[in-house]
């Protein structure tokens, strides 16, 4: 059985960081768009924050996208279609 267990070890990974990595910021209708990927299994999650003034929404979807550049544009894409379809109304 040390056998099995030693060569399960061998294929098993190691687990990812889970905490999204801060990537560059982007203004966008006075808006500030700050993409975080976070990084699982599969991909990339769509996470961020959009910050206005002392207002802070984070931003966190279902998409998983397989590298963290495409997340973060994605990100972005979605943050700034938010903005246009709900202006302020998102932070209450």
């Amino acid at each position: 059985m040390s056998f099995l267990k030693s060569l399960g070890s061998i294929f098993k990974s190691e687990p990812k960081n889970n905490e999204p990595e801060t990537m560059e910021s982007v203004e966008y209708e006075g808006f500030t768009i700050t993409p975080a990927p976070v990084s699982e299994e599969m991909g990339f999650r769509v996470n961020g924050t959009i910050v206005k003034g002392e207002k802070r929404h984070t931003f966190i979807r279902a998409d998983v996208l397989p590298s963290q550049q495409a997340c973060a544009d994605e990100m972005v894409r979605k943050a700034k279609q938010m903005i246009d379809q709900q202006g302020d109304s998102f932070f209450q």
